[in-house]
């Protein structure tokens, strides 16, 4: 589907109006650029909750970003034992880990219905030639990946889970403010599985740690909809700094 034929879709006049506009910018650039990415290039998709947008080892020919709904990744082992690596939400470059030899190293699951955006890379590598704001925005994506990888592995060296589910929610809550969201109202789609899958807990732990941080004041959680309460304290705690109710969550 044609960027024109997509904005024909969303009832919009031009990309100031779509909705993709307001997610796009932050993973890629302003109008003017979205617009030299016109043709096939934006093409949109539903996908269903639980579908593969692509498996470990297939070739990468694009990069995708969700316009709606989330996503996470998936390692499996050779005894076929899944590890959840990542997550991402709407607004955000889902498939860059790819880039190095040219395969993609996860499985990138719908963690609901979702609606998702096509790149090909001969688009982006065409763009990127002419503009050299675009080739910064594409090394900003790329260096906030390895960020959140950096912060999983510091996650999953922390000896406390309640520092880990700590970390966890405040770097949710950042990014959340880096893409122009309320950083203290969530909607977790991932399962307790899934994230206790993520940070190397069992989810009996999370259900706990989830409990202990709402008994505590820091959240307020129903459902899978999660309020930050206390946004100060929930960063000390995720920087280990917060000795007393540290001590409270491993009473």
């Amino acid at each position: 589907m044609s960027l024109v034929e997509l904005k024909r879709v969303a009832g919009q006049r031009s990309c100031d109006e779509c909705v993709l506009h307001p997610l796009c910018r932050p993973a890629l650039v302003g109008v003017d650029d979205i617009e030299k990415l016109a043709g096939a290039v934006l093409a949109r998709r539903p996908l269903p909750k639980d579908a593969a947008l692509f498996r470990a080892g297939e070739p990468m020919r694009s990069v995708f970003i969700s316009q709606s709904g989330a996503f996470k990744t998936v390692a499996v082992n050779e005894a076929g034992d899944e590890q959840v690596i990542g997550f991402y939400f709407p607004g955000e470059l889902i498939g860059l880990e790819g880039l190095g030899d040219g395969r993609f190293r996860t499985d990138a699951i719908a963690l609901e219905p979702v609606q998702v955006c096509e790149v090909p890379l001969p688009a982006l590598e065409r763009v990127a030639a002419q503009r050299p704001d675009f080739q910064r925005q594409m090394m900003r994506a790329l260096g906030e990946g390895m960020a959140r990888h950096q912060d999983h592995l510091e996650m999953l060296g922390r000896k406390q889970a309640q520092e880990r589910i700590a970390m966890f929610l405040h770097g949710l809550a950042e990014r959340q403010q880096r893409l122009g969201r309320d950083p203290t109202h969530m909607q977790l789609a991932m399962s307790r599985s899934d994230i206790g899958s993520y940070l190397g807990l069992v989810i009996e732990t999370v259900s706990r740690g989830l409990s202990r941080l709402q008994d505590d004041g820091v959240i307020e959680v129903k459902g899978r909809s999660l309020k930050v309460l206390q946004p100060g304290v929930l960063a000390r705690l995720a920087h280990g700094e917060d000795g007393e109710l540290a001590c409270a969550g491993r009473r």
